[in-house]
């Protein structure tokens, strides 16, 4: 008897309750923020309507981070945690500032910032720009790899639908032959006229090399080049190996050539270890 279809997420009872409840409990709690945000921006010596600014700095850093790990899923590990701290610290520092407005406010009918308070404030800011300068520059080198792999699948269905076409005209003439009358030889052997028939056009040999270029080098084959060139020199500069690599038509990322590096530079230490025991 087969097993009944499992049920979609969509089909589940209350799942639409469930996402409007989020959306509006992610909506109160960044108006609370918001609002607590601004009086600290007041109270810091924010001007006129920059206040207003002020809480999309850090609340709205963090909707941003958070997006952003959601598009790095398949990022390294390293980029993800950096990604996590800086989401992690705009998350503190909303708590830390929201703490502050709620105790600044319980003691007097108006909130007074001490010196450190106001001056951790005013740094808020351009360790904001930055952070986002960075995580720009993050997501682009990532998407930027993805992207070049796309181009790269895209190009190969245009150097390989060249081959088919040849075949048809050879099946074609084969056809013509055989209503002419004409038999074919068992062992025959092609001329070598017949070679410029099946040559490609220069942009399926573009695509072709681009699509070589393309290929990811094995990990074997990585650590092999790795430990030819330890063998050699007694080092592995990662800038070197990711040369090696991309002359022999593979591409390769700055992480996965530092992680052969140092696996082939642990080797060598083990190995000197061992001889001078």
């Amino acid at each position: 008897m087969p097993s009944p279809a499992p049920t979609a997420p969509a089909a589940v009872r209350g799942s639409l309750t469930i996402r409007v409840g989020i959306v509006l409990l992610a909506t109160i709690g960044f108006a609370l923020s918001y609002d607590a945000l601004r009086q600290m921006a007041v109270a810091s010596h924010v001007r006129g309507l920059l206040t207003y600014l002020f809480p999309l700095v850090i609340d709205g850093f963090i909707a941003i981070g958070i997006v952003a790990l959601l598009i790095l899923r398949g990022a390294p590990l390293r980029s993800r945690l950096y990604v996590w701290a800086l989401v992690g610290a705009a998350t503190l520092t909303s708590i830390w500032a929201n703490v502050v407005h709620a105790v600044g406010l319980n003691e007097g009918t108006r909130l007074r910032l001490n010196n450190a308070t106001v001056g951790a404030l005013s740094g808020i800011a351009p360790l904001a720009l930055a952070g986002a300068v960075h995580l720009y520059l993050v997501m682009n080198r990532h998407l930027g790899g993805e992207g070049a792999m796309a181009d790269a699948t895209l190009a190969t269905p245009s150097a390989e639908s060249a081959t088919p076409r040849q075949d048809r005209q050879i099946r074609h003439e084969e056809t013509d032959d055989a209503n002419t009358g004409v038999p074919a030889k068992a062992n025959e052997v092609p001329m070598p006229e017949a070679k410029p028939a099946i040559a490609m056009t220069p942009s399926a040999k573009t695509a072709l090399r681009t699509d070589r270029r393309k290929r990811t080098v094995p990990d074997e084959e990585l650590l092999t080049m790795a430990r030819a060139m330890g063998a050699e020199t007694g080092q592995v500069p990662r800038p070197a190996l990711e040369r090696a690599v991309r002359a022999k038509g593979y591409s390769i990322s700055k992480d996965g050539a530092q992680k052969a590096a140092d696996i082939v530079k642990a080797e060598l230490s083990a190995a000197k270890d061992a001889v001078a025991t």
